[in-house]
């Protein structure tokens, strides 16, 4: 309950906060790619329920057919705009509304597309028990994963058989151990991984 009411007030604070910069961002991508500003994509919530996420476009329209994993500046899909916001995790602020309808938590672990939730094994699958966050002890740990990625020779497989079963890990760590002061941790060790 405390985390919930902490995520209504923390997330309504947040989009009212920073109107004046998010129209700032939305006036750079139109200017930069056109429309459309935002971008929706299917992931998995809690329970393996899908929702639609809300983040600010980064890519060029439809890219999305081309793969879901992005490859850091190897990414020919990625704007001039969006390789700033991805570099800074500013496209992740729409997800503030995702928190407050109550899609998402602030913290919790992020959540994935269908397609790698697949892959999860029983243990693994234990992440969906609770509301995915906009971040979580894995978006610390693999802050630079677009960089990572983009050096194999086969992202897909690098995130797939590395990457993911390590930020299930931590996943599972955080859910063994989450609690409200864990939770303010997290929040400040990302905003501090931002500004560094």
């Amino acid at each position: 309950m405390l985390k919930r009411l902490f995520d209504i007030i923390a997330s309504l604070a947040g989009i009212i906060i920073l109107i004046p910069f998010l129209l700032i961002i939305c006036i750079f991508i139109v200017a930069g790619s056109g429309f459309p500003v935002f971008y929706l994509q299917t992931r998995v919530g809690k329970d393996g329920k899908d929702f639609n996420l809300f983040k600010f476009r980064t890519m060029a329209n439809n890219s999305d057919k081309k793969g879901l994993l992005t490859i850091g500046g190897r990414d020919s899909r990625v704007t001039k705009i969006g390789y700033y916001l991805r570099k800074y995790k500013l496209d992740e602020l729409p997800q503030l509304l995702n928190v407050f309808i109550g899609d998402m938590s602030l913290v919790g672990p992020r959540p994935e597309v269908r397609k790698y939730v697949n892959l999860y094994n029983d243990m693994q699958k234990k992440v969906l028990h609770v509301k995915p966050g906009i971040t979580d002890l894995a978006s610390i740990e693999f802050f630079d994963e677009n960089e990572m990625l983009g050096k194999s020779l086969n992202p897909e497989q690098t995130y797939i058989t590395e990457v993911m079963p390590k930020k299930l890990e931590l996943n599972l760590l955080y859910i063994e151990h989450r609690g409200f002061i864990m939770d303010l941790k997290i929040i400040c060790n990302t905003l501090l991984k931002i500004v560094k």
